[in-house]
């Protein structure tokens, strides 16, 4: 004899009510997780900058080529009698950049003549110069001390005054950060150039960049007081630093690193970024990221969006970027994250002007292009004579010009070339060099980083 089982109404309705209850709850806890992942894909995000701008452009100035290969073959490591003039301080080449597994207690950390206790977010003074005796130019300096022990990870931002973009993306990442629960040291420069933050230019005020004057020197030029000064006083301090930048020049670029990749501390250091676009370049002399990396602090640039311009979309993606890099030194809890986004490394290739008079562009950073297609238009404002700008070859705009009036031999567009897709990476990196403008210095590539 068959029996059938009986549920009755009422237990059915208490058991479905119990199954959407747990399955809220689910959702609850994995909608923050996808939130904080939100944007981490095999490829990397785009940046839909501005296609429109009222400044009057400068005289026309290039832009460096990057030249990165996925991997460099024999990769040779800098030896330190070539900075046998700078102390190592605390950096230490050997150090992993990770924080151990293990709980360890944080250290009191001393640094600009205060120390700064384990657990405490501090804002300490850096004078790098006074104006007049007595008027010291005071910029602050961030210090998370974290509760545990770790590495010190250091960012600097605004070494070109005009790039705010950089401050911004300080700001958040360090008041973002809990230093009950941090592994190691976090510390901040958000505006190292004062005085060209404050006439709003790219320049110190005698005109010098003071990107070019790292590690500096004590009895030298402005420039090169400052510079040894922030280099002597807080970059050696750090284990590994990142210098915070934006294009220049009225050009625009998409979040990316720029690091030299024969160094395997900065390769270590370049993949913990998450998915962001790396550019391969040594740096020229005197730029802080070289002398960093010179003096055993491995050291990438980060740059993202355009100068004089606070751009939300560039922020988040900065401050993102950083984060990542932050789980990944153990330095902070990461979120749940579906699988290991990683860094999309590029070749790249500048595109010029053929003619000159009114640039104006029909695509934005981060598009993809293919070859032959149309990109923008170069009109000669006399005779109303236009020449339309197409792709030589496929990839992704990596960084643009503004709408401006441009030269012949203006670069416009810097498009990238993923090195998964070419044939012999090597080849693209050698086209790449051919491609490097060579600047008044003689030999040295005209950067604009």
């Amino acid at each position: 004899m068959t029996q059938s089982l009986i549920i009755h109404p009422r237990t059915l309705s208490r058991i479905a009510k119990r199954s959407a209850l747990l399955l809220v709850c689910a959702l609850l806890l994995l909608v923050p997780q996808l939130r904080a992942n939100e944007g981490a894909s095999d490829e990397a995000p785009t940046y839909a900058g501005p296609l429109d701008n009222s400044i009057d452009p400068p005289a026309a100035h290039d832009q460096p080529t990057m030249m990165p290969p996925p991997a460099v073959p024999d990769a040779t490591v800098v030896e330190p009698g070539l900075h046998a003039d700078i102390p190592e301080g605390e950096s230490n080449p050997n150090k992993p950049l990770a924080a151990t597994p293990e709980a360890e207690s944080g250290k009191a950390v001393s640094l600009l003549g205060e120390t700064v206790a384990p657990g405490i977010l501090s804002t300490l003074q850096w004078s790098p110069q006074d104006m007049f005796e007595g008027i010291p130019v005071h910029t602050p300096v961030l210090v998370a001390n974290g509760a545990f022990a770790g590495p010190k990870l250091c960012m600097t931002g605004a070494v070109h005054g005009d790039e705010i973009n950089s401050i911004e993306t300080i700001r958040r990442v360090m008041f973002g950060l809990d230093p009950k629960h941090l592994s190691g040291t976090v510390i901040g420069v958000p505006i190292v150039n004062q005085m060209g933050f404050r006439r709003s230019s790219r320049y110190l005020p005698d005109r010098r960049d003071l990107n070019r004057f790292f590690p500096g020197s004590a009895t030298g030029s402005s420039a090169a007081r400052i510079a040894h000064s922030l280099f002597h006083e807080v970059i050696l301090h750090c284990d590994a630093l990142i210098d915070l930048h934006t294009g220049s020049f009225y050009r625009t670029n998409i979040p990316q690193l720029r690091a030299d990749l024969k160094q395997p501390r900065v390769r270590e250091l370049a993949d913990q970024f998450g998915n962001i676009v790396v550019l391969h370049s040594e740096g020229s002399p005197g730029m802080l990221r070289r002398e960093a990396t010179l003096a055993n602090i491995p050291t990438v640039t980060l740059e993202a969006g355009e100068s004089l311009r606070i751009q939300e979309g560039v922020i988040k993606q900065g401050v993102k970027h950083i984060n990542a890099l932050l789980g990944n030194m153990k330095m902070i809890k990461r979120g749940f994250a579906w699988g290991n986004p990683q860094p999309a490394y590029m070749a790249s290739r500048w595109l010029r002007a053929e003619s000159g008079g009114i640039f104006i562009s029909r695509k934005k950073p981060g598009d993809k292009v293919g070859y032959g297609d149309k990109l923008g238009t170069i009109t000669d404002p006399i005779n109303n004579k236009e020449t339309i700008v197409r792709a030589e070859f496929a990839g992704r705009i990596l960084g643009m010009a503004m709408n401006q009036v441009v030269l012949p031999g203006y670069a416009i567009y810097h498009v990238g070339i993923d090195t998964s897709l070419v044939g012999n990476p090597l080849a693209a990196v050698v086209e790449s060099e051919a491609d490097t403008e060579v600047g008044e210095q003689g030999g040295v590539p005209a950067m604009h980083e």
